[in-house]
C-alpha cells in the first residue's frame, strides 16, 4: 500500500509490473493475516525495485536491517549472482521464522544469513564491504543505523533507506511525533553529510538512496 501516490495509480503500476509469482502472493497473504502491521511489507513494486538494484549493481554482499516476513530479503536473494549473500537482521523471532520458511520454499535459504538481535549490536559484529545496504527497521534508530553502516558500504555502491517520506508527514511542520522527527533527522543528516550524495525518491513511502561522494 502506498501512502503518497494515489492508490489507483499504485494499483495501475503494480498491474503493469512483472508479477512476483504465487509464492510471494502467499507470503503477502500470510503477512496480512498474522502480523499487526502488514504495511511494513515492501510489496511487489519495492521488492522488484530492490531486485533490480541488486542486479544492476552486481551486488554480491547485501546487508538488510529489518527482515520482517522476508519479502525484501527473498526478492534481493533471487537477484544475487552465484555466491552472493544477504545478511538480514531483526529482533522478532516469529516474523523471521516466516521469512525463513518462505526462503526455503523459494530455494534461496542458502543465500540468506538471518541474524536475530538488536541491529546496532549485529552491525558491530560485521565486516564490510557491502555492495548494497537496505535500512527498513525501527525509525528512531535511523541515524544510528546510517552512521554504523556507512563505513561498511563499498565505494561506488548504494545504501537505501526506506519510509523516508513517512506518509508525507515529514513536510508537516506541526507534526512532532517521535518517528516523524527521527525520519526528518535522518534526511537532514544525509543532506548535510559531506561524505555522500543522495536522491530522495517518492517511491511508495519514500526511499533515500545514498552513495559515497
Amino acid at each position: 500500500m502506498s501512502f503518497i501516490v494515489d492508490p489507483r495509480v499504485e494499483e495501475y503500476a503494480e498491474e503493469h509490473t512483472s508479477p512476483d509469482g504465487e509464492l510471494f502472493e502467499r507470503l503477502a497473504a500470510e503477512t496480512r493475516e498474522k502480523t499487526t502491521a502488514p504495511e511494513m511489507m515492501v510489496g511487489r513494486l519495492e521488492g522488484r525495485f530492490l531486485g533490480v538494484l541488486v542486479r544492476s549493481l552486481g551486488a554480491r554482499r547485501v546487508l538488510e536491517l529489518g527482515t520482517f516476513t522476508g519479502y525484501s530479503s527473498i526478492s534481493m536473494a533471487l537477484a544475487l549472482p552465484p555466491g552472493g549473500r544477504v545478511i538480514t537482521c531483526d529482533v522478532n523471532e516469529e516474523t523471521t521464522a516466516i521469512a525463513r520458511r518462505y526462503a526455503e520454499e523459494a530455494g534461496v535459504a542458502d543465500r540468506i544469513d538471518y541474524r536475530l538481535g538488536p541491529g546496532l549490536e549485529t552491525i558491530a559484529q560485521l565486516d564490510g564491504p557491502f555492495d548494497l545496504v537496505f535500512i527498513d527497521a525501527d525509525k528512531p534508530n535511523y541515524v544510528n543505523y546510517y552512521d554504523a553502516t556507512l563505513p561498511l558500504l563499498a565505494d561506488g555502491e548504494l545504501m537505501v533507506v526506506d519510509n523516508t517520506l513517512w506518509s508525507g508527514r515529514v513536510v508537516d511542520e506541526e507534526d512532532e511525533e517521535e518517528t516523524t522527527q527521527a525520519i526528518r533527522a535522518l534526511n537532514d543528516h544525509v543532506s548535510e553529510d559531506p561524505r555522500v550524495e543522495n536522491v530522495l525518491l517518492t517511491v511508495r513511502d519514500g526511499m533515500n538512496l545514498v552513495w559515497r561522494a
